[in-house]
């Protein structure tokens, strides 16, 4: 028998996510050491020093299950954002929330729109609900097209929208301006998942206060993690700030125990560690111009970025036969480098690189220059 078969149809058409190709599987594959990963937009300085010490103070008590309803986390958070703690529900990274809100509140026949080149998760979340995603053609600069998204909304009568912001992966941004436009144009009973994972390498001029919003549009939710610049992706701790009444249909479907009590310390810890943040900042900046500069100098196009990485052009389909930078990622895998491949992104030209550290950097664009030199 054929157990796949017993799954609903939306779940069997589903296209597992695919992560970045690990170190560890590199190293196995090729045999070569000393490789540098840009794939993941993990944070090169590692974690806080704070949450780290944090982590060894909870290891004591690990054979308790962790506090299931994170008070410590909720607490710090609430007094961060002046929000209160029914409105703040924890998730494994930001990425069990996007999931959370789409089991919650979708259903089959349900349909949500989201923008092309946007976080895989949107459509992931959606299929696994047996609702209908209607991807909306990102004319702007590979960013999200919010006019052309409400028309979506509209006329489909959709009944979720997630906006990335910034966009992962094309790092593009949308201004306060242009998001609050569009949630008071949204009808209220369509729910809007503002997904702000990357919203802390934000420069301060750019910087706005979506929490505030929470007020005005009960329809709104939030999702944040401490995977980027809080350096914990490998402890998986994210938060959705929310209204209450839509908080507590996320914590119905929330599993009990969903984040670990060494995640939640750590978390407690790094969010009082302002200082590693802004050195994070800094070295992202820096690390900006540097890939910048870099490709600009090798004569590659690239979309201005937001966030802690930036997507370049490396062919286009004439130059390749069709094949994209495909080649290009397989090179450079080759020369110890680990990049992101985005065709599922529907951007096949296209790799996504992490921001590392200085000396990572420098490998990736001396890498990319032999092999572009090879190729020519």
């Amino acid at each position: 028998m054929n157990y796949s078969e017993l799954a609903p149809p939306y779940i069997r058409a589903i296209a597992p996510y695919q992560p970045g190709k690990p170190i560890a599987e590199l190293e196995r594959e090729l045999g070569i050491s000393g490789i540098v990963k840009l794939a993941s937009n993990e944070n090169p300085l590692g974690a806080s020093p704070l949450a780290v010490a944090a982590m060894h103070a909870a290891m004591s008590d690990i054979a308790r299950y962790p506090d299931g309803s994170g008070f410590d986390l909720k607490k710090a958070l609430s007094e961060r954002y002046q929000i209160e703690r029914s409105c703040i529900v924890l998730g494994n990274g930001s990425n069990d929330l996007l999931e959370l809100a789409a089991r919650a509140f979708l259903a089959p026949g349900d349909k949500v729109v989201y923008s092309d080149h946007a976080f895989a998760v949107y459509a992931l979340a959606t299929q696994a609900a047996g609702a209908t995603g209607i991807s909306v053609p990102a004319t702007k600069g590979f960013g999200h097209d919010l006019s052309a998204m409400l028309q979506a909304v509209v006329q489909h009568k959709v009944k979720m929208v997630f906006i990335a912001n910034p966009n992962n992966p094309t790092g593009t941004f949308l201004s306060a301006a242009e998001l609050l436009d569009f949630l008071r144009a949204v009808p209220p009973q369509v729910l809007v998942v503002l997904d702000e994972a990357y919203n802390e390498y934000l420069p301060q001029n750019l910087r706005y206060d979506s929490v505030s919003w929470l007020r005005d549009f009960p329809n709104l939710i939030i999702s944040r993690t401490f995977s980027k610049a809080y350096g914990l992706a490998g402890l998986r701790v994210g938060y959705a700030l929310a209204g209450e009444l839509v908080a507590d249909m996320l914590n119905r479907v929330r599993q009990p125990f969903n984040v670990n009590s060494v995640a939640q310390a750590a978390a407690v810890a790094a969010l009082q560690d302002e200082s590693f943040v802004r050195r994070t900042c800094e070295l992202n900046q820096a690390g900006m111009e540097q890939i910048s500069q870099g490709l600009t100098l090798l004569g590659l196009e690239y979309i201005p970025s937001y966030g802690n990485f930036i997507c370049c052009r490396i062919a286009n389909p004439a130059q390749s036969g069709g094949k994209g930078a495909g080649p290009m990622y397989r090179r450079l895998l080759e020369l110890g480098v680990i990049v992101r491949p985005i065709a599922n992104y529907g951007m096949p030209d296209y790799l996504r690189v992490s921001i590392g550290l200085e000396s990572e950097n420098e490998k990736f664009l001396s890498a990319l220059a032999q092999a572009l030199g090879e190729a020519a």
